[in-house]
């Protein structure tokens, strides 16, 4: 093995952890159906995107329950709305047009 070949094989195994440490934070879902979010809590580790889809056919409004993040604007059917998570914390949430409609994101 050269010496080139050598350095390049210890750089690709420093860069390969950072690699491997960004592809485990992947997107988490929260599916708004029969007037509900499922699941009703998700913990997700910081740095994750949650993404909620409303599949029902009345809209929804997703709101932080301590103004934690920015509502969401309405969603109707299958439209989506995104939060990434970057601090641990409890996260309590509802839909403002139907309160009943609450969640929570659990941000290890």
């Amino acid at each position: 093995m050269t010496h080139t070949a050598w350095v390049l094989g210890l750089c690709l195994l420093a860069i390969q952890p950072a690699f491997v440490a960004h592809a485990a934070a992947k997107d988490s879902r929260v599916e708004i159906t029969n007037f509900a979010f499922s699941p009703k809590t998700l913990t997700v580790p910081a740095g994750t995107k949650v993404v909620w889809t409303n599949r029902d056919e009345e809209p929804h409004v997703v709101t932080s329950a301590g103004a934690m993040f920015t509502p969401s604007r309405a969603l109707d059917t299958g439209d989506t709305y995104a939060v990434t998570f970057s601090k641990p914390g409890t996260y309590a949430y509802y839909c403002t047009i139907h309160p009943t409609m609450v969640g929570t994101i659990v941000v290890q």
